[in-house]
């Protein structure tokens, strides 16, 4: 049983944290009635900014039009198949330079210039070996994603405690019951923050290989939009764009709090 200074602090969290969802709430409604308004008394060109109800006229267009879902499901798909990809095999490598110090010291400076390089510019060359298709597009998002998990997990490992590192040798443990029994957990949080920024990374990848070789995609809309001028199809991409992300952010956090539990 609680005490009562434990369940007035528990209360008061809660309470918190409905006034920052109502807050978060609000100024998201307050920005699309401003852009409404503005956009009704002809203070924006809506041929450049659209509005609210025109972006709402387009998604509905698509929805009629049986093209919306089949748009968001290809990059949702392409986006986990992704981050799915990334996570493993950064986790993976991030341990082989754990493992290895060797390896890690002569990789640590090509790891950095592979993550500093500007991904678009390897677009024609990554278009020549996967293809007009989702296959390059899959490439692309790994180029982003994997690199910054392997920074990442990398740095959680070398952080782990060394003083609990010294204890472990004390006792003789080998380097596989060190790794599975200590630095692994102690690398919990490092990890699930790194599955955070995959899934954004992997997202950003999946776009930016769909502005280059999709014909189907939200990435393509935006990309198609831009193209005939279509500004309220191009902001509603992005709108969806941005609902897709939150939605997909919020899974991993869900799967973060289930696992901590």
């Amino acid at each position: 049983m609680y005490s009562k200074e434990h369940q007035l602090y528990l209360k008061k969290r809660k309470r918190n944290r409905f006034w920052i969802r109502i807050a978060q709430f609000s100024i998201f409604i307050l920005f699309i009635i401003i852009w409404q308004l503005l956009a009704d008394h002809e203070v924006i060109n809506t041929f450049i900014f659209s509005s609210p109800k025109k972006v709402w006229n387009t998604i509905v267009g698509l929805h009629q039009a049986n093209n919306l879902y089949h748009h968001i499901w290809v990059t949702t798909y392409e986006t986990f198949i992704s981050f799915g990809l990334a996570t493993i095999i950064g986790c993976v490598i991030a341990t082989i330079l754990w493992w290895n110090s060797f390896i890690a010291k002569v990789t640590d400076p090509y790891l950095t210039i592979l993550n500093s390089l500007p991904k678009v510019a390897l677009g024609p060359i990554i278009i020549i070996w996967g293809g007009a298709g989702m296959r390059s597009i899959i490439i692309m998002a790994l180029l982003i994603s994997v690199i910054i998990t392997i920074i990442n997990v990398s740095q959680g490992f070398a952080d782990t405690d060394s003083n609990k590192l010294k204890l472990m040798k004390s006792f003789h443990a080998t380097k596989t019951q060190t790794f599975f029994k200590l630095v692994l957990p102690a690398s919990y949080k490092t990890i699930i923050g790194a599955l955070k920024i995959n899934i954004s990374m992997s997202l950003i990848g999946v776009i930016m290989g769909e502005f280059l070789v999709s014909k189907e995609g939200l990435g393509y809309l935006i990309m198609y939009g831009s193209q005939v001028f279509n500004l309220n199809l191009v902001i509603s991409g992005v709108i969806l764009l941005c609902i897709l992300s939150a939605v997909m952010y919020y899974i991993v956090f869900y799967i973060e709090k289930r696992l901590t539990k």
